[in-house]
């Protein structure tokens, strides 16, 4: 998933000043941003009270749109470094084609996971014929400083840990919960999970007190420890929790994240997770250029898409360590 903004803001995130080492119930809403020809994203992280929960650096959540007659999801080829991309559907259909040869369409509860490391180039679109409805989340994880430049990979899982009860089924789709783990690779502690309340239903769920962590409510409307959210809201919740009350009274899905503050403090901008502002300009000159880090989508009929013009000045990494 790309970030199409055409003017993307610089974001500097990591280190542990922003991080609350305490329980905290911080409500945040969607940034509504266009994304390719047709579609529309609520953007979650990064905004403007949080830029990164653990090492989960961007979540937009899309949908439900009903797509029938338009063309859905449309996402040219567009470039990664630095970073992997969790994708996660709830309803349609997506086609992923990357450019290690990578070709394959997710379905509802399976685990698309793109590591760009290095470079990488993909494409995403819904597939002629699609589903009518198309809804789901997409986020990103950042890579640390020892695994950022690793060879480029794609992992599809379509069977992961699910945990079934009277009140909810929960899904591990990154990291571990609950005694179970996900198959999708990591390169830091860290937890991602999909939380179905039945109507009326009443979950506790055990948490890493060292982890931060925050819920996202993707449809329905819930209590998450004892705040009220509805569709699109997430919830950052701090530090030093070993549980977490949610239920619902009509029924809810939510997505929980987590993970271990990530510490290193890098630049975001556009597609590109980095470390300094000369990294972040040679990525945006080897895409320009189609040099060969980032590779071509066999297989895409279509253009490629074009670099945003960078901000004036130097880009920065920033965040401090926390006393």
């Amino acid at each position: 998933m790309s970030n199409l903004d055409r003017s993307p803001s610089l974001q500097t995130c990591g280190g542990l000043a922003d991080v609350a080492a305490r329980p905290v119930n911080e409500v945040f809403q969607g940034r509504e941003v266009v994304l390719g020809e047709s579609s529309k994203v609520r953007r979650l992280l990064p905004n403007l009270g949080r830029r990164l929960v653990g090492p989960w650096c961007f979540v937009d959540h899309y949908g439900p749109d009903e797509i029938v007659t338009r063309p859905g999801m449309q996402v040219p080829p567009h470039p990664h470094i630095g970073l992997q991309t969790v994708s996660w559907l709830i309803d349609g259909e997506i086609h992923h084609r990357d450019s290690i040869g990578s070709d394959q369409v997710l379905h509802p509860g399976q685990l698309g996971l793109m590591t760009s490391g290095a470079g990488i180039t993909h494409a995403e679109v819904s597939p002629v014929p699609h589903p009518a409805l198309l809804h789901g989340v997409q986020l990103w994880v950042a890579l640390p400083d020892a695994h950022r430049a690793t060879t480029p990979t794609w992992h599809y899982h379509s069977a992961l840990p699910v945990h079934r009860d009277a009140d909810a089924t929960i899904t591990v789709i990154m990291g571990d919960l609950a005694d179970s783990t996900s198959p999708g690779m990591t390169y830091s502690p860290m937890v991602g999970a999909e939380i179905v309340l039945n109507a009326g239903g009443d979950a506790l769920l055990p948490l890493e007190p060292d982890f931060e962590h925050a819920v996202l409510v993707m449809s329905g409307s819930a209590v998450v420890d004892e705040t009220p959210l509805a569709p699109g809201a997430m919830l950052y919740l701090g530090c030093a929790r070993r549980s977490l009350r949610v239920t619902s009274e009509d029924g809810a899905r939510l997505m929980l994240l987590g993970g271990e503050p990530f510490e290193e403090q890098i630049v975001m901008w556009w597609n590109f997770v980095a470390r300094s502002n000369d990294e972040i300009v040679e990525a945006r000159r080897s895409w320009t250029e189609s040099t060969m880090q980032f590779g071509d989508v066999d297989g895409y009929n279509g253009f490629r898409l074009p670099a945003p013009d960078l901000p004036p000045g130097q880009l920065k990494p920033g965040g401090a360590v926390r006393h």
